[in-house]
């Protein structure tokens, strides 16, 4: 398994729509091990998701996972879709590996409906809720060349990491 390189704010892979996976591919050693290397990247950088377009890769592969109270299993999804939205609405603090050194609040739906190939391609249907379904949401996102400061609907929130460990860490969730 390798580490890889993530992709920064301003690299014109991160605003670009990311390609489907040819479902031929999935079983090809090269994608299991980049699946491999995106979970180990994403823990080795002490996140909670990522997704090939950060690693420079546009392709439509997330993978998610986060461990502890409040987590959530290890997820790995390719060419996903949120098929329904819930009703009711989360406020949570976001950061991104892509974007360093920043947080900022972003309100998405608390509920989601997912479909999706997993890692021997098969088809996943599932819910997600709370900060699973946060963490989804902002990794598909990904996908179609959005990042969460795009989600955000009051500036004032972004806060430099320094002040977010300061003033409001006691209240955030994991950084996704």
């Amino acid at each position: 398994m390798a580490i890889l390189h993530i992709a920064k704010l301003g690299n014109p892979v991160l605003r670009k729509p990311a390609d489907p996976v040819d479902p031929e591919a999935i079983k090809k050693p090269v994608f299991q091990q980049l699946i491999d290397d995106l979970f180990e990247t994403m823990l080795e950088n002490e996140g909670i998701g990522l997704a090939a377009p950060q690693v420079s890769r546009s392709e439509q592969l997330v993978v998610t996972g986060c461990k502890g109270e409040g987590g959530f299993p290890e997820t790995v999804l390719i060419n996903p879709k949120i098929l329904f939205y819930g009703p009711h609405q989360v406020e949570m603090w976001e950061g991104c590996l892509s974007v360093d050194g920043l947080r900022g609040k972003v309100t998405r739906p608390s509920m989601v409906r997912v479909q999706g190939l997993d890692r021997h391609g098969t088809l996943q249907d599932f819910e997600a809720t709370g900060l699973y379904a946060v963490c989804i949401q902002h990794e598909l996102d990904h996908l179609i060349g959005k990042i969460f400061l795009d989600r955000m609907t009051d500036m004032s929130t972004l806060t430099q990491l320094e002040e977010f460990e300061a003033y409001w860490k006691q209240e955030a969730a994991p950084v996704i």
